[in-house]
């Protein structure tokens, strides 16, 4: 069975918001079918697609006109009313390889997280905090498609089991940046 990926990125500067319904990503929540709300797209050969995406948002604290620090906030978010799925072309292992898609966004949270921690505060960190969230964002979008791709969106089992552990791996690396 066919299922695609659907990748929205929201961009959230300062206090702007998003109106739309989202799951945050957390160890004890996995994705079920009934959090698929959105309509299927009718021309689409897919049989669920997973909308999720990066939250980010940053402040600057000056003093004297001059940057003297940052906070900056970075979420791992699925799109109920994005996603969707087709009923009778769905089972556990294609809500499986759904969330995988969902555990992959949350692995770039971290990774992002990780390299914010990494920046020192200058006059140009504006800049950097933008660059460095497109570049997670490029990322994100890059591994996403290998994912779809190598596992041939679920039915290469091989593949997919090879994915599920590199997942694991890799939040498990990046455990002390994970999403609370």
């Amino acid at each position: 069975m066919l299922t695609r990926f659907f990748f929205i990125v929201v961009l959230c500067l300062s206090n702007s918001v998003t109106d739309q319904k989202t799951i945050s990503w957390t160890e004890s929540k996995k994705l079920v079918w009934t959090d698929f709300k959105g309509p299927k797209q009718p021309n689409s050969d897919a049989a669920a697609v997973t909308a999720s995406g990066i939250t980010f948002s940053y402040s600057l604290k000056k003093a004297d006109h001059r940057i003297t620090g940052f906070d900056a906030f970075a979420t791992a978010h699925f799109y109920p009313e994005s996603s969707w799925y087709i009923v009778d072309r769905c089972n556990n292992h294609i809500l499986a390889h759904e969330q995988l898609h969902f555990d992959i966004t949350e692995l770039h949270v971290r990774i992002f997280r990780y390299r914010l921690a990494q920046l020192k505060v200058s006059q140009s960190i504006k800049t950097q905090l933008d660059k460095l969230h497109k570049t997670i964002n490029k990322e994100l979008a890059d591994t996403q498609y290998l994912y779809d791709t190598e596992s041939q969106n679920s039915i290469n089992k091989e593949e997919q089991a090879k994915w599920a552990a590199y997942v694991s791996e890799n939040l498990k690396k990046f455990e002390a940046y994970k999403s609370e």
